[in-house]
């Protein structure tokens, strides 16, 4: 399925670059935003992984451990084509801990374990860390004015490509579910309702930067308080609300589909039922399969955002709060060719 080629807030990119022409140029540090309580059932090891996927190193600690591979939780997905480090947990009720050395390599590193009294979850973290070079690329002034514009307004909140497959197979999968087909996996199921959802969520937030309204408030908007999943709508766009969106302390949204009436009102409900015209099955697909309504930020504002210039390109540090996308803020300041792994900070 041909996916479309969402707007741009600062304008596409002249400038192309290579990411991810090796491991290091892409490193990924998982923040949970908190540190294991030290007594539990559960053991949290934090790993070090160069060239290997989460859902490999998550077999190789289910068998050193001698568990079931249920037994083995984690936050979030992180690249396999990257240098990541992720924290597992590992479900041990009354056994010890165990020799997990033996999954140890030149791929895989332990660098801590603790004991933890709650059950890791997918999700249940506060964001990562990124670290990345641009290789290929030449300095400009263009450029460096893109940087400082990233910076102050952030990037749109577009759910990566990979999300959506391998050319859009995601998709494809999704529309065939959606047309009555049954998907026995869970697994499958779960990855096509996703992609469906981001895809709708995409067209609404390509929509507004479209039609120029990415940081303008419109009447009956959902507003997320920064930093939590609370949101609001008022019929009427005041000033008051229009100030605190400016400071910063509202953002704009976009819907992530489901049950229910949407919450957008007046004006911002109108354009949000344009920019989704005709994609009514896949509303009902959704709401068919039990999903919520849910709200997620138009805009994606990276936390100390540092770059520098190195012999082999450009240096980029940044923090991202979970669920959000490395590649989503990368692809507004270069156009890049980069492999389609697991980059999300789910």
């Amino acid at each position: 399925m041909m996916i479309p080629k969402w707007h741009y807030l600062h304008g596409q990119p002249t400038q192309s670059a290579r990411l991810k022409a090796e491991p290091a140029d892409f490193q990924v540090f998982e923040d949970l935003g908190f540190e294991p309580d030290g007594t539990g059932e559960h053991l949290m090891v934090r790993i070090r992984k160069t060239g290997e996927n989460t859902a490999w190193v998550a077999k190789l600690l289910a068998q050193a451990a001698d568990v079931p591979r249920a037994s083995i939780t984690w936050a979030g997905l992180k690249d396999r084509h990257a240098v990541t480090e992720q924290w597992f947990g590992i479900h041990l009720p009354g056994k010890p801990d165990p020799d997990l050395s033996v999954i140890e390599n030149e791929q895989i590193q332990i660098l801590s374990m603790a004991r933890h009294s709650r059950k890791m979850r997918v999700g249940a973290l506060k964001g990562n860390h990124f670290q990345l070079l641009l290789r290929d690329l030449s300095v400009s002034d263009a450029l460096e004015s893109r940087l400082q514009a990233i910076a102050a307004q952030g990037v749109p909140n577009y759910f990566g490509s990979q999300r959506f497959g391998r050319n859009g197979n995601n998709l494809e999968g999704a529309q065939s579910m959606f047309d009555g087909r049954r998907i026995k996996d869970r697994d499958k199921r779960s990855i096509f309702l996703s992609a469906a959802r981001s895809y709708l969520f995409n067209l609404v937030v390509s929509a507004r930067l479209e039609a120029g309204l990415a940081q303008r408030l419109l009447a009956g908007d959902c507003l997320m308080l920064a930093g939590t999943h609370s949101f609001f709508a008022e019929e009427e766009a005041s000033d008051a609300l229009a100030e605190r969106l400016a400071q910063g302390d509202l953002q704009l949204s976009a819907p992530l589909w489901g049950r229910g009436r949407s919450p957008a009102l007046a004006e911002a409900l109108a354009f949000e039922t344009q920019a989704l015209a005709g994609q009514e099955s896949w509303q009902a697909g959704l709401e068919a399969a039990g999903l919520k309504q849910e709200r997620r930020p138009l805009l994606l504002q990276p936390k100390g955002l540092q770059w520098q210039w190195a012999p082999e390109g450009l240096q980029l540090n940044f923090w991202l709060p979970a669920g959000t996308y490395a590649t989503s803020l990368v692809r507004e300041l270069v156009q890049v060719q980069a492999e389609q792994d697991e980059d999300t900070a789910e």
